[in-house]
């Protein structure tokens, strides 16, 4: 495998290495809309490559090392995104002294270069900021001519870790506010996405680097552009390691969760049922999650990484384009699964005279009877650990939304599980779709999600240091969101 790879890597590396953008005009444009068919795509939006750099701080400034991080050319994170079954990903190179110049004249051209030899896999261009006065975050790109120059103005002004000697002042919240506010007015607006959102938390509900109120400031002057956070956080296959030095099981932590850990695989913030999630969405908000890899190095060379796609993967309902993509993430039409526990899942929310799916509202106007059909495709066959996996159960988690001008709360007490679905409960057809139907009735404005397992746990039990992450399988859809309407 990794010599077909480094012989098209070769390939791709024989078109040159250009140190500034002056970029083939083929290049330079979005292609054209192929197709207004929609259909599940599964996609990758935090990904590591090779300038992800080291720093040389004997220099001053520090110089970059190309490599001291992450360690892999655009185009093999491409190749293997397509090999593990993706469709789409995003190269998110984190920040560090003058590393918007690294972006801007080593990354973009490479990523432009991986564009063509891989022109399978849909490849934005973004960054992992260090979002001041927070933690890191992503900055998805829109892919259009003006895609560098804009992250490269992004960067420069609000990456927390830009300058050097470092600036207190760049490291602030209220600059974080002012780079959403800029990117609210660029056309089309990038997303921002929170990563590992509770990995600094000490304890259950005591959260760390990304406090809920910075996310909710995030979400109010942004809100086509800050719209969700993590759900499962990369770094999950760091007990399956070959590094030496992460030999002790009481270092293996999934992701990187060293304080309080990941729940099934998924942070606090959205694992908990009732818990910080939940209370986004009772305040009405459109706040949605995903999944991914933080893919730095694979577990095999030392790393603590999946591939893209091999274990997480984060479905957008969407039609093969750029904008396609980048817009069913703006409107939350996405699902997110670890292990490839399922591969389709369609949710629709009913009534006489409208209808709703994923991400979508679905308005009413006095109270009545709402009819609820899932329908789930188990891929069958064995995932990326060799394993078949099935599904133990479905879960309906309801919870309501208040119109009522309070303090937030970091939960939603009214949030629980409505209904919960084994086998013998659904229909399995020929192509391995599995059915469920119910009626739920509706008086006040409220949500539902789905959530499902491959383990007879009814909640995601606190992760152990060195447990196998392909045993303890999650997904979770974005809700469908039932609204009173005073009409």
């Amino acid at each position: 495998m990794k010599i077909a790879l480094y012989s098209i890597l070769t390939s791709m590396l024989t078109l040159g290495c250009s140190h500034t953008l002056s970029l083939p005009a083929q290049h330079t444009a979005v292609p054209a809309t192929s197709t207004d068919q929609t259909r599940w795509l599964s996609g990758d939006h935090h990904i590591h490559s090779r300038y992800s750099v080291g720093w040389n701080l004997e220099s001053s400034p520090p110089s970059p090392v190309i490599g001291g991080d992450a360690i892999y050319p655009t185009a093999m994170n491409a190749l293997m995104a397509r090999h593990h079954g993706l469709t789409w990903m995003v190269t998110t190179d984190h920040g560090g002294p003058k590393h918007s110049k690294v972006n801007f004249e080593l990354a973009y051209p490479e990523l432009v270069r991986s564009r063509q030899v891989i022109p399978e896999i849909l490849q934005f261009y973004g960054m992992e900021l260090n979002s001041p006065g927070g933690d890191h975050s992503s900055i998805i790109v829109p892919h259009t001519e003006a895609e560098a120059h804009h992250l490269l103005l992004l960067e420069s002004q609000f990456d927390s870790r830009e300058v050097y000697p470092a600036d207190d002042s760049r490291n602030d919240h209220e600059q974080m506010l002012l780079a959403l506010k800029t990117m609210q007015s660029i056309h089309p607006r990038p997303l921002v996405f929170a990563h590992h959102p509770s990995r600094s938390a000490t304890k259950l509900g005591v959260f760390g680097l990304h406090a809920p109120a910075e996310l909710r400031a995030w979400n109010d002057v942004a809100p086509d552009v800050a719209v969700g956070m993590e759900g499962a956080p990369g770094h999950q296959a760091i007990s399956l390691s070959t590094s030496q030095s992460l030999a002790d099981p009481a270092m293996q932590f999934r992701g990187y969760y060293r304080q309080f850990p990941t729940l099934g695989g998924f942070d606090q913030m959205t694992a908990v049922v009732g818990g910080f999630w939940d209370a986004m969405l009772g305040e009405g908000r459109h706040w949605w999650i995903t999944a991914n890899s933080d893919s730095h190095v694979h577990y095999t060379e030392g790393g603590v990484d999946f591939w893209p796609g091999e274990y997480s993967k984060t479905y957008v309902h969407a039609s093969a384009t750029y904008q396609g993509v980048i817009e069913a993430l703006r409107s939350g039409q996405v699902f997110v699964t670890t292990g490839d526990l399922i591969s389709e899942i369609y949710v629709k929310a009913q009534t006489a005279s409208a209808s709703a799916g994923i991400g979508q509202t679905l308005e009413f106007k006095q109270d009545q009877t709402v009819h609820v059909s899932i329908k789930v495709r188990d891929p069958g066959g064995v995932n990326f650990s060799g394993r078949e996996v099935s599904l133990d159960h479905l879960d309906v988690i309801q919870g309501l939304i208040s119109t009522a001008t309070q303090t937030p709360a970091n939960n939603n007490p009214s949030a629980k599980v409505i209904k919960r679905f084994h086998a013998a409960d659904w229909q399995v057809d020929a192509h391995g779709y599995i059915s469920v139907s119910f009626n739920l009735p509706v008086s006040s404005s409220s949500y539902f999600r789905i959530r499902g397992s491959n383990t007879n746990d009814l909640e995601p039990s606190p992760d152990e240091p060195g447990e196998d992450p392909w045993a303890d399988l999650w997904f979770y859809t974005n809700p469908v969101f039932l609204i009173r309407s005073s009409g």
